[in-house]
């Protein structure tokens, strides 16, 4: 191991007493909703949260994506999202046509693949669910958006999202790792799903994580990868072509979590000859264009700029962007694949527990 490592590992832990201390915030924290000192809301109509234990990406806006799809054939849908980094306070109904800046970048990005259905934001989630039950009474299903943690609204179905790429098992709290919850709060989960899955992943790797999980009988385990599709430019009226050619030379562009994964991804269908990498949720600024123009004239001739469904809805202000980068700015679509014809399990298992499920007896008895 050169010194840099070591370097590095002695930091990470050094913050492990802050983690400890972060841990026992946390775990008082459970305790007293667990006995009833804080109080989770409890609705009777089913709630939905797509969740993590993590920061940084584990894929649940595609998994959101997902259930939007399939739940808007049985119920009228809305997700509900804090909008992380926006700079709006309150509730706001994310529009086609709203800046990210006042509803987040993943609300903004779900409303425009989903234009019909209610994409709403708030950082208090029981005030967002009031404020769409007023507003839309035909709504009957809510999707919540990141709302593991947030214990005051108890839903009928918890997804929890783990990333195989950085297993929880080998990871600690923050700052010492990328843990924001205990791991043994996955026992509130009814589905585990697997995200970030190799495609060559066999029985026995399954296996392996099925027992590092510890998952209990009533947990379902899913596992999924995450597909990126052929690059399509993001203004196709002064691009050469609107869709990029595999093998490709490319520049990898990202503001998210786990920008390894998305590079990865790239790499599978494209030349990755170059990377630009921001902090996750990042704003782009005229300063950024800069770097994006300095990477292009380094790299080979031909080459582009690819970058992220949630990083394009950032890079849309065509006033903006100068023309030299315009036509050259590219964005991967992704989409969840399950191996084997498991999607059509998830999903009819997701189904039946959102149809059966005891709170709307409870409620209405």
């Amino acid at each position: 191991m050169n010194n840099y490592a070591i370097s590095i590992r002695m930091n990470k832990t050094f913050l492990a007493p802050f983690a400890l201390l972060y841990g026992m915030i946390v775990a008082v924290r459970h305790k007293l909703f667990d006995w009833g000192v804080l109080h989770s809301q409890e609705y009777d109509i089913p709630i939905v949260c797509v969740g993590n234990l993590t920061v940084g990406g584990t894929g649940k806006t595609p998994v959101a994506e997902l259930l939007i799809e399939h739940l808007s054939r049985d119920h009228r849908v809305a997700l509900l999202s804090r909008g992380y980094r926006r700079r709006t306070k309150g509730y706001v109904e994310a529009e086609t046509n709203s800046s990210f800046r006042t509803v987040g970048d993943e609300p903004k990005q779900i409303k425009l693949k989903f234009p019909d259905i209610v994409v709403a934001v708030c950082e208090k989630r029981t005030e967002g669910i009031r404020q769409i039950r007023e507003r839309h009474p035909e709504v009957n299903l809510i999707i919540l958006d990141d709302g593991f943690q947030h214990r005051y609204v108890e839903p009928w179905v918890n997804v929890v999202l783990v990333d195989y790429t950085r297993p929880i098992w080998r990871d600690h709290l923050l700052p010492w790792g990328s843990l924001r919850d205990l791991r043994s709060q996955l026992y509130r989960a009814h589905f585990v799903l697997v995200t970030k899955c190799p495609p060559d992943m066999t029985a026995l790797d399954r296996r392996i994580v099925r027992k590092s999980l510890g998952l209990y009988p009533y947990q379902s385990l899913f596992f999924c990868s995450t597909v990126q599709g052929q690059a399509v430019s993001l203004f196709a009226e002064e691009a050469e072509q609107d869709l990029l050619p595999a093998g490709s030379p490319v520049i990898a562009l990202s503001g998210i979590g786990n920008p390894a994964a998305f590079r990865q991804g790239l790499s599978a269908n494209y030349q990755v000859v170059d990377e630009v990498i921001f902090p996750d949720h990042h704003p782009y600024r005229r300063r950024d264009l800069k770097t994006m123009a300095e990477a292009l004239e380094r790299a080979p001739a031909g080459t582009v700029l690819v970058t992220t469904e949630k990083d394009a809805v950032k890079l849309t202000s065509r006033k903006k962007i100068p023309q030299e980068i315009r036509e050259k700015l590219y964005y991967a679509p992704i989409r969840i694949c399950f191996p084997n014809d498991t999607e059509k399990d998830f999903l009819n298992t997701l189904n039946y527990d959102v149809r059966t499920n005891p709170k709307h007896s409870l409620l209405h008895s």
